[in-house]
């Protein structure tokens, strides 16, 4: 990890754990969670890197060989996007910034360097450039506190604005479609933002500081995927109901394009996501990857996992189409864990299922089909 005055800083707070440059913790992980959701706390994101695209065409590059329609982002518009392989599966995944000049895009570690050398080789003519931005770190709080204010005040701003990605995974966005039939989808409260910022900038020192652990909670309780959590080899963007946020699905042509119509239009995603609620007795938290059973059939795998400052113990898990909906087992170091499933993604998902809304678990109704933007 690259060593600066900003990661420095915030890795010298009292109780700060550092492994390899990450702070997972500052000493209490849901007083953090709290604090972050509160909009009173900003957490160091040394987990993802910042890759700078610029030049004439870069918006309508990336529109043509990208899964979301970005030709018209105007500056201070945030999006996201997908590279897709052949056959729909993702490959990449990145959040989308444009400031006017360049496009901004935020990548997960491991996947920025592939995300990047993939970019460089696609540009042939194109006025374009393509370049991993190492003096750069990322920053990450929730709108409306304190935060909001600190954080966007240290924001790298090469072009005059304040560089501030807002994740759009706070409601369908254009294009897009929502499979989930929840009412009450958790996404509405995560006003998730995260700032480009110098890497030899000031910390705020007035403000609280957060972990990765309280920031991939919060993601977890939201329902919002993650290339590094919830990607492997066989992934469809419907299977995490990602096209809500990432897929525009009336743009133009892109690789793997055909794919996305035809599961969306003519078929069902061959696995879905499903928020799972862990029995906390034994105190066992179970790792990315660890089976999931219903009776002696593994039906797939947790990839994601947290301990909720309010739900308690929670995971986001890949299941087979055909798993039941009912409550499941999740082993992990020899301990059969409860699992009380929440569908995300039904098992008959696509743009004319016609299956009734359900209630979210714990959670109050709302009075609106959330499917469609």
């Amino acid at each position: 990890m690259t060593v600066s005055a900003l990661s420095d800083a915030f890795a010298a707070r009292p109780g700060a754990v550092v492994d390899d440059g990450l702070i997972s913790h500052f000493g209490d992980p849901m007083r953090e969670q709290r604090a972050l959701a509160a909009g009173t706390a900003a957490a160091p994101l040394a987990d993802r890197v910042v890759i700078e695209v610029a030049g004439e065409d870069r918006l309508s590059w990336l529109d043509s060989i990208t899964s979301q329609a970005v030709s018209g982002l105007r500056a201070g518009d945030s999006s996201e996007l997908l590279v897709l392989d052949p056959q729909g599966r993702v490959e990449h995944a990145a959040g989308v910034l444009e400031d006017g000049s360049s496009v901004w895009l935020i990548a997960d570690a491991a996947d920025a360097e592939p995300l990047a050398t993939w970019l460089q080789r696609m540009v042939f003519r194109s006025r374009v450039t393509v370049a991993v931005r190492t003096d750069l770190e990322l920053v990450g709080f929730f709108a409306g506190g304190d935060a909001e204010t600190a954080v966007r005040a240290i924001a790298a701003a090469p072009h005059g604005a304040p560089l501030v990605w807002s994740d759009p995974w706070t409601a369908v966005q254009a294009g897009g479609y929502q499979y989930s039939l929840i009412a009450d989808h958790p996404s509405a409260d995560y006003a998730w933002r995260i700032a480009i910022v110098d890497a030899d900038a000031a910390a705020p020192a007035e403000l609280e500081a957060a972990g990765l652990l309280a920031a991939e909670a919060l993601r977890i309780a939201a329902w919002r995927p993650r290339w590094s959590g919830e990607v492997d080899e066989r992934s469809l963007p419907h299977e995490s109901d990602w096209i809500r946020s990432a897929v525009h699905l009336s743009k133009g042509c892109y690789r793997g394009q055909e794919t996305v119509a035809k599961v969306h239009n003519l078929g069902h995603p061959p696995r879905r996501l499903a928020a799972l609620h862990l029995d906390g007795s034994d105190d066992v938290l179970p790792p990315a990857g660890a089976p999931v059973f219903a009776g002696d059939d593994e039906l797939g795998h947790v990839t994601s996992v947290a301990r909720h400052f309010e739900d308690g113990p929670i995971a986001l898990a890949i299941l087979s189409r055909r798993a039941p909906v009912g409550d499941l087992v999740v082993r992990a170091d020899g301990i059969d864990i409860a699992a009380a499933q929440q569908v995300i993604v039904p098992a008959d998902a696509g743009a004319t299922a016609d299956v009734p809304r359900l209630t979210r678990l714990s959670r109050r109704p709302a009075g609106q089909d959330p499917r469609k933007a």
